[in-house]
């Protein structure tokens, strides 16, 4: 009884295989199409990836950024190809995107800060205000950078202390880069005494800029009256150097400027009080 029942089923079998052969051809070919779409996808994925991330590099764009790009590119490329082997066999999509799509809606309100400095550590990358080494101003936040990083840029200061910005805060301020650039002006108040000789201090001051050899002198020296202050002539002296001598500059010049207007007995005015003392009679007794 069961050999007839086990002989009835397989004949069942063959006739269905028979009425669905083509069918069943066409859903096998899907499935193989289906497979071949995933393969070279995830093989285009791989070769773009790479390729993207050794051209990122190859700029000197950094390293975890390249990463992060080159996989973000990778990811997107395998979702587009699932999405499309999925349609091969017969699976509407329609569906699974608006999903996908709901679900990402849903992320992004749930982490808007973590994004907004995810598109502004995007547009670092893309135009390079500032590169690693080179030391910027982020805000008031001065220091040299370290690493630029997805969410954040990472500074040290000149007090050897790391600072970590959060890429949102540096778009929406002012970066001051004072590293691009080879050569800078450094800028100097000198004030003196009112009776001070305006010609002997300006010459006084020129000849300490014209001794010092790290100053560009081709750029031009500025040596002018700047104010007349309350106490005080103020003088401004401009000069130009390299970005690596500009400090040193800076201070030398101080220093030197202080000897100088000493040795001419050119005085150099700061805060005095003047203290009135009036006698009062006592008052007569009666």
């Amino acid at each position: 009884m069961e050999e007839l029942n086990v002989a009835a089923s397989v004949g069942k079998l063959e006739n269905w295989l028979s009425a669905n052969q083509e069918l069943l051809l066409q859903y096998v070919v899907n499935i193989v199409a289906a497979l071949v779409i995933l393969i070279a996808g995830m093989l285009v994925a791989r070769v773009v990836s790479k390729t993207l991330n050794r051209l990122m590099v190859s700029r000197s764009i950094d390293a975890t950024v390249a990463d992060f790009l080159a996989a973000l590119v990778r990811y997107g490329i395998i979702a587009f190809t699932l999405i499309a082997a999925l349609s091969r066999i017969g699976v509407q999509t329609a569906s699974v995107i608006a999903v996908l799509g709901a679900a990402g809606l849903a992320v992004g309100l749930a982490l808007q800060g973590s994004l907004s400095n995810l598109a502004a550590g995007v547009l670092l990358v893309v135009f390079r205000p500032f590169r690693t080494g080179e030391t910027v101003d982020l805000g008031g936040v001065a220091g040299t950078v370290l690493q630029v990083q997805i969410f954040s840029t990472t500074l040290r200061t000149v007090d050897d202390k790391i600072i970590v910005v959060p890429n949102g805060k540096i778009i929406a301020g002012n970066i001051i880069n004072s590293s691009r650039e080879p050569n800078r002006r450094t800028e100097i108040i000198v004030g003196v005494a009112y009776d001070a000789d305006i010609d002997v201090v300006k010459k006084v001051l020129g000849d300490i800029i014209a001794e010092d050899k790290r100053i560009q002198h081709e750029k031009g020296v500025t040596i002018r009256l700047n104010e007349m202050a309350a106490s005080s002539l103020n003088f401004v002296v401009r000069v130009w150097t390299t970005n690596g001598d500009a400090q040193d500059v800076f201070w030398d010049l101080m220093e030197n400027f202080k000897r100088a207007l000493d040795q001419h007995n050119i005085g150099i005015p700061y805060p005095q009080m003047d203290v009135h003392l009036h006698k009062v009679n006592a008052p007569e007794q009666a």
